[in-house]
């Protein structure tokens, strides 16, 4: 526990600000992000960048824009896996579009000729990720499975020493079913919206930022075109 403490006081001291760090006998070290390092990360999938938490980041795997390069020997799904992953993608592009059209949230280019890698977000802006006492609007359940899936597949595509031999097909099908997870538990219209727009705001938020990341493997790690519509 003493040299534990000792290692937790040293790394608290290089980056408190972006764990949160508990000593659990007989000497673990617990590391937990903290709400506004999350949600500076989410906003980064917003706006254009696929990076920022992965355990692997390399800058010189970096494109244009904030971007990472296509990846090598791209996977092509099976085909019920591929529909489900598209749908996926094409469901939140029409989700974010008609909070566009409705007034919840206000975008530059709103029909995009293709697949948009990001969102240019007039406003919010930032998008309301945070509570007035600095934590995560984002609590439910599916929320979070969402969130946790998004940050294990970034790992995926920053860590070279992993990305080889991971499973695209099946880590995009992980992603596209978290989201049906979360639209059909967390809503964003209706009483949401009237009562708690900002909560719908950082849940169509959390939406840009899965299509931004399920293009991503679509297009540069299975080779297929991310539609969308279906």
């Amino acid at each position: 526990m003493e040299l534990a403490s000792a290692i937790a006081s040293d790394i608290s001291g290089i980056c408190g600000d972006v764990f949160s760090i508990q000593i659990v006998p007989p000497g673990w070290i617990h590391f937990e992000l903290t709400h506004s390092t999350l949600a500076t990360w989410l906003q980064s999938l917003v706006v254009g960048s696929l990076g920022g938490l992965g355990t692997g980041g390399d800058e010189g795997t970096r494109g244009q824009g904030g971007l990472l390069k296509p990846m090598p020997n791209a996977q092509c799904p099976m085909p019920n896996a591929q529909f489900a992953v598209q749908y996926a993608h094409a469901r939140c592009c029409s989700l974010v579009l008609l909070a566009h059209r409705e007034g919840l949230i206000k975008l530059r280019e709103p029909v995009p000729n293709t697949s948009p890698a990001f969102w240019d977000v007039i406003s919010p802006n930032p998008i309301p990720w945070l509570n007035c006492d600095g934590t995560l609007r984002l609590n439910h359940l599916d929320e979070r499975r969402l969130i946790g899936e998004l940050i294990q597949v970034i790992d995926n595509i920053e860590c070279p020493d992993v990305s080889g031999s991971v499973k695209w097909e099946k880590v995009a099908l992980n992603l596209s079913q978290a989201f049906e997870k979360f639209w059909s538990n967390c809503r964003i219209w209706g009483e949401v919206k009237i009562t708690s727009p900002e909560l719908a705001q950082a849940r169509l938020g959390l939406l840009m930022a899965t299509q931004s990341v399920l293009r991503y493997v679509l297009e540069e790690n299975l080779g297929v075109f991310a539609l969308l519509e279906l």
